[in-house]
Parts: structure tokens; sequence; C-alpha cells
């Protein structure tokens, strides 16, 4: 028998049991007289005492054990002297008759503890090491329970967790698919599912109702914290509801997950935000409402006083930092220099304090009086002691620079709190967005979004300003979830196309079978879909969703550990019409 119990089993209750345990070593010590192993498994860490005096041989063994070799040893348990209060085992060790090493470890590479000194590049090549360190293994244990709960909610609502395929037909929207060669068919190509969107609209029209998964989804994109080309979807439909059903079930689900992972009750509505609002007022659709601290348009009250830059100025954007008017001028160039960083983009920054004596001190002093700069403090609603922070230029590029600097200063105020959750859901997304390269509209969601019905008549005559049936829920500024409804309708989807720039050769090439399954019965439909890394690595407080991910890409996409992408044999490029240099000869 390898064990009796796990390493975190053991309390005072078994004091006097004899037991079996397994694991890796932790650490061993060697006191002189006595040696202790520290024996850790998935459930925790228990103590094992080696007595020279009673077993000098068994004592000798215990000092050459390394660390993370495997080992199962026997004894029996005893009440320990020097209890240690940070393990729940703490109040017992084993005084140890018998080790038997089942494996031994070469000296790894970083420590296996909490506070490791491998990086990150080093624990994802050894990440089978790095996953047995407990603040790892916990944010996994975490993602099976979130995993488990979603599927208890929504089997209890009537959905049906459905697979659907994983080698499907590549589609133009979007972004980039991952190609897979077909051998049998050379020439021809599958691609990897962005998303399981077609096959749950074809679920609806085959009457499931009420459809689910979670999915594994591939986009071939540019990485970063919340993005890997592989990553998983809490993928949903159902049929005929409208958008606040959707919302309001989905809501839901947010609120059972939190209340029983975090143990937080969400007991209000999510508030609902336009995104033509979210965009003036945060300067992104996806803004974080921890803190207020919201965007003022200034562009009328701070023109006219000869300043070039303000008069010229498409758009003059400002935020008001509550009680910041003591910045130095070192905190405000540092300011300054972070909006002009090149992923930011910003000129440079205006400030104005309104200091605690109600006077005013401005970048901008030699233009503007005493009276002026009192507008623009009203029109922020700034009260003595606040700073107002002020960036200018086209109004599409200084709203997401406006939004950088609102970020910045709830980083260095505190405000953004991550044990704090704001949600909220935004809606009536744009329907299409204009590509200048390409010179067409391209779907802001994907080509089955349909338009909100009191914007039908735009579509021949100004498509650019139909808002779409779309929605997305966002938590403290990140998008966790999005959908919307679904066009039912023949003539409105080949409308919707025809937008898009299809000919009706190409739509019936690329989407016919969906065309040709709504002719038999289409019911009105939508969805949503939750990004299943990004909420595990929200209820686990990191930033990364690589960290609640088992075996996760790196920055570039590959995966260090077994080293892919790679090179396949000339061999398989021959034999799936790849190699086409070889094949000409």
């Amino acid at each position: 028998m390898y064990r009796t119990h796990t390493c975190g089993e053991l309390r005072i209750q078994n004091v006097n049991d004899t037991v079996t345990l397994s694991g890796w070593v932790q650490k061993a010590r060697n006191l002189g007289g006595m040696t202790f192993v520290d024996l850790r498994d998935r459930y925790g860490i228990t103590q094992f005492v080696f007595d020279m005096e009673s077993n000098a041989e068994l004592c000798e063994m215990a000092r050459k054990l390394g660390r993370e070799f495997v080992v199962a040893i026997t004894g029996k348990v005893a009440e320990r002297q020097s209890k240690n209060d940070k393990i729940p085992t703490g109040e017992v060790e084993i005084i140890a008759d018998n080790v038997n090493i089942l494996s031994k470890s070469a000296i790894p590479p970083f420590t296996i503890e909490d506070k490791t000194d491998g990086g990150d590049e080093l624990r994802m090549k050894y990440r089978y090491l790095d996953l047995r360190r407990a603040c790892v293994r916990e944010n996994l244990v975490l993602r099976h329970k979130m995993g488990m709960e979603v599927r208890n909610y929504l089997d209890q609502l009537n959905f049906i967790e459905t697979e659907t395929p994983v080698l499907i037909k590549s589609t133009p929207e979007g972004a980039r698919d991952f190609i897979v060669p077909s051998r049998m068919n050379q020439g021809e190509f599958y691609a990897l599912p962005q998303s399981p969107q077609v096959f749950k609209q074809l679920l609806m029209i085959a009457g499931f109702d009420r459809y689910y998964q979670i999915v594994k989804c591939f986009r071939d994109e540019d990485l970063r914290a919340d993005r890997q080309p592989e990553f998983t979807q809490i993928d949903c439909e159902m049929s005929f509801v409208e958008q606040d059903d959707i919302l309001d079930t989905f809501e839901g689900l947010t609120k059972h997950l939190f209340k029983k992972l975090k143990n937080a009750d969400m007991d209000f509505q999510f508030p609902r935000l336009d995104y033509a609002d979210a965009m003036e007022f945060y300067g992104n659709d996806k803004p974080d409402i921890r803190f207020d601290m919201k965007i003022v348009d200034l562009s009328v009250v701070a023109k006219g006083s000869d300043f070039k830059v303000f008069d010229e100025a498409e758009y003059i954007g400002a935020i008001c930092a509550t009680g910041c008017a003591t910045y130095t001028r070192k905190q405000l160039d540092a300011l300054t220099d972070f909006v002009k960083k090149a992923q930011i983009g910003a000129k440079g920054m205006v400030y104005l304090r309104y200091n605690e004596d109600g006077s005013f001190k401005s970048s901008v002093d030699k233009f503007y009086g005493a009276e002026q700069l009192q507008k623009w403090a009203e029109a922020c609603k700034a009260k003595p002691g606040d700073l107002i922070l002020i960036l200018v230029g086209e109004k599409a590029k200084t709203l997401p620079q406006l939004s950088e600097l609102r970020l910045e200063m709830g980083n260095q105020l505190g405000l953004r709190d991550k044990t704090v959750y704001a949600p909220l859901w935004v809606v009536d997304f744009p329907l299409l967005e204009w590509d200048e390269d390409s010179k067409r509209f391209h779907a802001m969601h994907h080509p089955f979004t349909s338009p909100k019905q009191e914007d039908f008549h735009l579509l021949e005559t100004d498509p650019g300003k139909v808002r779409a049936n779309a929605y997305d829920l966002v938590i403290n500024g990140v998008e966790i979830g999005g959908g919307s409804i679904r066009i039912h309708d023949t003539d409105l989807q080949a409308q919707m196309f025809k937008h898009l720039g299809f000919t009706d050769e190409e739509a019936q090439a690329q989407f016919g079978f969906l065309m040709n399954a709504f002719k038999y019965g289409a019911p009105p439909h939508g969805g949503i879909a939750f990004g299943f890394d990004r909420l595990a690595s929200m209820f686990a407080g990191i930033e990364s969703i690589r960290d609640v991910i088992a075996f996760p890409k790196n920055n570039s996409g590959r995966d260090v550990m077994i080293d892919s992408p790679s090179p396949i044999a000339e061999a398989q490029m021959i034999e799936l019409g790849l190699d086409y240099r070889k094949k000409s000869k």
C-alpha cells in the first residue's frame, strides 16, 4: 500500500495511528541527532521525524533524501511539540519507522515553493514542476470548481451541453484562423474554430432551444497577458429570447459564480451603459467603473483664448483627479511621459491645479485667466484640492489616450481594488465598422449579429449608424463575455452579407449551409460567450490568464516545454501536399 492518508489529512485526533504517506520531499533538515523531512502531495505537507538514537540506519537514509524524491514513509502519528499554525497538519508529526524510495529526482531548476526563484520562461519550460507549487495548483483547482458550478447552474436551467466540431471551414471574418492541411483532400484545408458560432445557431434551428459548451477555441493573433492562441469559452445559445432574457440569465450565472467561488453577494442589477456613452465618458468599450473620474469634453469652454494647440484641436478632453492638486512638477512630468509613450501616443498634457485656497495654477497660465480656468473647473465638477489633466487631438485618438491616463490615475490613487467587483453590461454597439484599408464595412462582432429593429431603416441609407443587438459583460475594466441576438431571417442575412462586401456567390460559398438551414424554420435566437480563462484569472486575483491554464503558450505563441510549434519531417510535408518544391522535381 503506497498510502493510507494524504499529506494534508492528518490531525490531532490521529495521534498513535500507524500511517503510510507518499509524496515528494519538500525539504530535509539534518539537526544532528534528528532529521526532519517535509513530505508534500497535492493535498498538503506533513512533517516526518527520524531519530538517530532509535534507528540510526533509517536516519542516515533520510539524510540522503534529495528535494523532489518520491517516497513512501510509514510511521506513527504523534503530537508535535513545536506546532506550526501555518499548515493544517501543523499539530502533528509522524515518527518514521520505514522509508521506501519510489523515484529519485535530479536537482530542480528552481525552488518548488510559492515564492520561487524561477523566471517565467524557466517555469514554462518545466511547467510540470511549476504545477507542483501550491499557488499554481490552487489556480487550477479554482478553474475546475468554476467549470463544475457553470455546469450545475446551466443544467438547472435546461441547457444541453453539446460538442461541436474542431475541424471546420475557414471563414474570412474575425481574427486569423489556424489552418490544418487535409491529407485525403490535398490542396484543401480545415480551420480550427475561433468559436462554435455557426454550429450553435444550427443547434437552435435543430430545436435544441438551450445549448452550452465549455469549449476550446483558436485564434492566430498577437498575444498579450489576457490572450492565448488556444483559449476556453463558456459558449451559450438560447431560442425564443430577446436581449433582456439573455442578460438576465447570464447575469444570474455571474452572480452565482461570484457567490460560490468568492462568497461575494451581488444583490443588485448590473448597470447597463450604451457603447456611445462608454466611449464618450470612459474612452473605451470596457470601462472600469470601480471609480468615477469620467472624461469631460472641454472643447467649447477651453477654446478662444489664442492658445493655438486648443483652438486648432478637434477635441479637448479632461479628467479630474480628486485631491491631487499637491502633485509635484516631477509627478506631473512623469504623467506627461506616460501619455507620450508610443503605445499611448499623446503629444503632451496640460494640467490645472485647483489649489486648496481656491486659486488656480496651470501649465497654460499665460493664455488663460482665473475666470476662464474657473469654467474648466466647473465643467469638470472640480473642488479645491483637485487636479485636472487635459489631452487634445483627434477625438477618436484622444479618448483612448484619456482612458489610459484615467486608468493610470486609478492605479496611483489605489482606486482599482482587486477585492472590489464592479460589473456592467455595455450595449448598443455599432453593427458595422469601416475599414480604411479594405474600403468596406466589417462586422463589429460577426456577420450573424442582428441590427436593432428601430435601426433597420438605416441599413440602406446610412449603415455606419446602425446599432447592433449586441452586448458585452465587463467587470473591473475586463471584457468577460459578449454576444448578440442573431439574424434569423434569410433576407436580412443576405442584406448583411451585401453590406460586408460579399457577392452572392461568396456568401453562398462561405455560409451557404447556414443560409440553407434558415429556409427550414429558424427561431429567433441569441447567445453569449464568456472567456473562461479571463473569468478564472479574475477569481484568482491575477493579471495573466497563463496562470490559470495548465500548459500555456508564451508571448510568442510557443510551448517551450515541448518545443512547439516545430518543423515536421519532409515525408509528412510530401504526404500532405505541402512540399511543392519536392513535388515539382
